[in-house]
């Protein structure tokens, strides 16, 4: 068996043009402890920065780079995700591109971040991309929302998940998630907890690259309070259930409503990530 054309990469990737708005309204932002990280890890800061964030999608990484001062140039592929951050964002420069041939000078960044879209590239062309748009001494900076596992109903969520699609569409090499994190796509041969083992996470990140960087890594916690509607609409907003289609995803996100009131009565869900940070440094 192989993958439904439905799921594939590519299909997944610009499944967020039909959904931009969706995206903005109920994706989870990041917090200040993630910024202040990858000012440690980078080992300089973001003020006064010219930093260029790579799918930037609706802009929700890019608006917090820009609030904490840096220069912030957006680069972003669909016209969908392009459209939603222009109306939004209008004072805040973007082009249209992919980090696989990004439309950039070279030598003209001192960072270069990708917010939750680095799976999306081939690490053989973003990879040297990356460092040819990067300033010597300048980072490529990837990071993820992942769900904190060790957390019972989020867990228990996860599975449910992973079986519901492994019950309609299952393939060998494993099951479509709903999270966007490519580098954890659950796998048969994966158990939960490796696959999403920050060590495991980012040796994957440069898989397909000429050579992996020298690179680092640190885990933020954050979580966020939100009405069950947001929760649903964020599991909604994942590429696995844009293209599942609309009945399919509304039979599992009813029967999950149902799930999480009697976990969360008042009606109000607390949402915990852990946010992988991976940060190479060009020499």
């Amino acid at each position: 068996m192989t993958t439904h054309p439905r799921f594939s990469h590519t299909t997944r990737a610009h499944s967020f043009n039909t959904a931009a708005a969706q995206y903005a309204a109920n994706r989870p932002s990041y917090p200040p402890a993630l910024f202040t990280t990858l000012e440690d890890l980078a080992a300089r800061p973001l003020k006064g920065a010219k930093v260029i964030d790579v799918g930037a999608g609706t802009g929700i990484s890019t608006t917090l780079l820009h609030a904490r001062g840096a220069d912030v140039i957006a680069v972003e592929p669909g016209e969908g995700m392009a459209a939603e951050f222009r109306r939004a964002h209008p004072d805040i420069p973007l082009v249209r591109g992919t980090g696989d041939t990004l439309p950039l000078a070279t030598a003209c960044a001192d960072f270069l971040t990708y917010a939750q879209s680095w799976h999306w590239t081939n690490p053989a062309h973003s990879l040297p991309e990356a460092f040819r748009v990067l300033r010597p001494g300048g980072a490529l900076a990837l990071w993820w929302n992942t769900s904190a596992l060790d957390v019972p109903w989020i867990a228990a969520q996860a599975r449910r998940i992973d079986q519901y699609f492994e019950d309609a569409h299952p393939t060998e090499e494993g099951t479509a998630t709903k999270t966007e994190e490519g580098t954890a796509t659950k796998t048969k041969k994966d158990n939960e907890s490796h696959q999403r083992a920050p060590g495991f996470l980012t040796e994957r990140a440069f898989k397909g690259a000429p050579e992996p960087p020298p690179h680092t890594h640190r885990v933020v916690r954050w979580s966020r309070h939100v009405p069950v509607d947001t929760h649903l609409a964020n599991i909604g907003s994942h590429s696995a259930f844009l293209v599942l289609g609309k009945e399919d995803t509304d039979a599992f996100l009813a029967e999950e409503r149902t799930r999480l009131l009697e976990t969360f009565p008042d009606g109000r869900v607390e949402e915990v990530y852990d946010v992988l940070v991976i940060v190479a440094t060009r020499s």
